[in-house]
């Protein structure tokens, strides 16, 4: 769990300190805008950023019952952010596993990808997907299960 908070934490930090920096030169609105856009950058890195997570084998029944993909993912990564926001209200509908809480996470994307943790990986009707492009996933939910 602190593993996934690591990232934004430094975000605020760094962002803090060049804030300060600015402050203390006399850019108040400079350091302001520094530290808004740290914020930003922290809580879209945050796990916050995604619906709530399940365990590995709760998301594969829950798919198994109503057909809907899982997507291995964790905090940190560019892609599973690119994925996340490009679903938008859609990534809700998905059952959602960070690889970094469930070893049993981990150890699926390892299987589909030759041993490497490549997020996102997406399983749609028990075939994994490596990075899919979002516009797919998104097709993917307006199949009948």
């Amino acid at each position: 769990m602190t593993r996934a908070w690591i990232l934004p934490v430094l975000l605020v930090l760094c962002g803090s300190v060049i804030a300060t920096g600015q402050f203390l030169s006399g850019a108040p609105v400079a350091a302001a805008a520094v530290l808004l856009l740290f914020a930003l950058l922290a809580a879209v890195n945050s796990p916050l950023a995604f619906p709530r997570s399940t365990g590995a084998s709760e998301a594969q029944r829950r798919s198994a019952a109503d057909g809907r993909p899982i997507v291995y993912w964790r905090p940190g990564c560019t892609y599973c952010l690119r994925l996340r926001l490009r679903l938008g209200r859609h990534a809700r509908q998905l059952h959602w596993v960070n690889i970094w809480r469930d070893p049993a996470a981990a150890a699926t994307v390892r299987a589909a990808n030759d041993g490497n943790e490549t997020v996102p990986t997406v399983v749609v009707a028990g075939r994994p997907h490596t990075n899919p492009d979002p516009a797919w996933v998104r097709e993917q939910l307006s199949r009948p299960a």
